[in-house]
């Protein structure tokens, strides 16, 4: 235990509407100035995370991100505003909170949370807060913390849901215990192809920052052993019960994983695997993508295919390609009748994963001349044209 240190005049005043409370007291908050909390991800859930954990007093903040702030961030990601875009996360985070409160020790760690370094970076932190938008990372920060043993405050939210817990505890279960597997690659789409309600990460962010402080302070009851799921268009909060696994291979009773392993091949995601497919593709594969310069080029010189957009009718509203024909992937199957299996077809979506799969079935369908664009949309705008819409 490290020594609690003393509270200033200035900090009694500052923090005095919590010291008042008397679940918290002058102790209380001088764990919170003791505590050390690390915060994987400044993006939509670390924003509110580093902003309330800042505001409470707690007296060292690490961050960690390896991303610059992006215009599409801006709706959801608090920590960063309109000036910010283009600068890195973490000099942008460490600006706003030292506008919060310029007492907090901030200490950034720039780049990826890895298998190789996620033990020197968690540290001597007390408290890991888990901000990450990936299950590689979510698997990585849930081991590296029942390995040293420390708490992970877990949030994680797509499109209206979110949910939350307190992973790692003593006695408690871990993320394994919910998700012994990680889902297929591609099975659930990313904020950037599925969208993202704007306040949610505001809601679960606040919730883990909740969590946070009640560990540090050593008060209420946190979120061990219970789900806390959200629905924002209902607005309901729905609590789940979970029991440590006995099986679990990390934090069972006969655990078989004792140390860091490749999270990027246990979702799927392996570099190596993924270049050695790529050494021996065969002409058809390569013929299953289209550049985007070459799409362009035929555009350019009149012989432009036809374009099959799979997006659902919202996206369609706010971006499109010229001649782009909307059929959403989930109405495919019904409405292939009306299109051509003997012309050309380029299909496109969001960021190119929606397209891909349409275009692995159009081709099993009898449509031998469909080819995805390779990025969607989004790439096209970013590369191609950029009076195009981005979002």
């Amino acid at each position: 235990m490290r020594p609690l240190p003393e509270l200033s005049r200035h900090e009694i005043a500052r923090y005095g509407r919590q010291l008042i409370l008397p679940e918290v007291g002058v102790d209380g908050q001088r764990r919170l100035k003791a505590g050390r909390v690390l915060i994987v991800g400044a993006g939509g859930l670390g924003s509110p995370v580093a902003l309330y954990l800042a505001a409470a007093g707690v007296g060292t903040l690490g961050l960690v991100d390896f991303d610059t702030v992006d215009l599409s961030n801006l709706h959801r990601q608090i920590l960063h505003g309109t000036p910010d875009v283009g600068r890195s996360k973490l000099a942008s985070a460490n600006d706003r909170i030292t506008a919060i409160n310029p007492e907090v020790e901030i200490r950034l760690h720039e780049g990826a949370l890895t298998a190789s370094n996620a033990f020197d970076v968690v540290g001597d932190y007390d408290v890991i807060v888990d901000g990450t938008d990936n299950f590689q990372t979510r698997y990585l920060v849930n081991d590296v913390c029942v390995l040293v043993g420390k708490p992970n405050a877990y949030g994680a939210i797509f499109r209206f849901e979110g949910q939350a817990s307190v992973f790692a505890a003593k006695d408690g279960p871990c993320y394994r215990c919910l998700y012994p597997e990680p889902p297929p690659p591609g099975l659930v789409p990313s904020c950037a192809e599925a969208g993202v309600f704007g306040v949610l990460p505001g809601v679960i962010g606040t919730i883990q920052a909740t969590e946070a402080i009640k560990l540090l302070a050593g008060i209420g009851e946190p979120l061990i052993g219970r789900l806390l799921v959200y629905d924002a268009l209902r607005l309901r909060f729905q609590e789940l019960k979970l029991r440590k696994d006995p099986d679990c291979p990390v934090c069972g009773t006969h655990p078989t994983i004792r140390e860091l392993i490749d999270y990027e091949a246990f979702c799927g995601l392996n570099p190596a695997e993924a270049a050695q497919d790529s050494s021996r593709t065969r002409p058809e594969d390569v013929a299953f993508n289209i550049g985007l310069a070459d799409l362009k080029a035929r555009i350019d010189r009149g012989e432009a295919p036809f374009l099959l957009d799979v997006r659902e009718p919202h996206e369609y509203q706010i971006a499109r390609l010229p001649g782009g024909v909307l059929v959403p992937l989930g109405e495919l199957l019904a409405r292939r009748g009306e299109i051509d299996p003997d012309v050309e077809i380029i299909v496109y979506c969001h960021h190119g994963v929606r397209s891909a799969n349409a275009t692995a079935y159009l081709r099993s369908a009898g449509f031998p001349l469909a080819r995805n664009l390779a990025g969607g949309i989004d790439a096209w705008s970013l590369k191609i044209d950029p009076s195009v819409p981005r979002y």
